[in-house]
């Protein structure tokens, strides 16, 4: 029986927003607990974090999305994904998201969201236990 690998998460800045201070500190928080993170920067269209995602063999995606767009571009990535048949890659994020946006996104198969002020080690806890990575 072989290991598992190290989860891989894609960190992803969708759309316009130019704010990536706390999507830096969520990858290196979970870069510091042993995950395997790829940053894909700021401006990232949809397509590209799925294909970034798929290309690299994504566990998870984490999406920081403060530009108020969150209900469009976290419907667009898991759309994407199952047009890709990567329906299987969980999708959480953060930002500034109304409560009642986030029982939306959760409803449509976000896995989580985070809003300000939450422990990056909230967010490493969530990672450990709701993401597996594929043998």
């Amino acid at each position: 029986m072989s290991p598992e690998r190290t989860v891989r998460v894609v960190v992803a800045k969708p759309g316009l927003d130019g704010h990536d201070r706390g999507a830096k500190i969520v990858a290196r928080a979970l870069r510091d607990a042993g995950f395997e993170v790829i940053y894909t920067g700021l401006h990232q269209t949809p397509e590209q974090i799925v294909a970034t995602a798929i290309q690299e063999d994504a566990d998870a995606i984490g999406l920081s999305v403060l530009s108020g767009a969150h209900n469009y571009l976290f419907k667009r990535v898991l759309e994407l994904l199952r047009e890709k048949g990567a329906e299987d890659v969980v999708i959480f994020g953060g930002g500034i998201i109304p409560p009642e946006d986030i029982a939306a996104l959760k409803a449509i198969g976000v896995k989580e969201l985070f809003t300000p002020g939450t422990s990056t080690q909230d967010i490493v806890r969530f990672v450990r236990e709701h993401v597996r990575a594929a043998v």
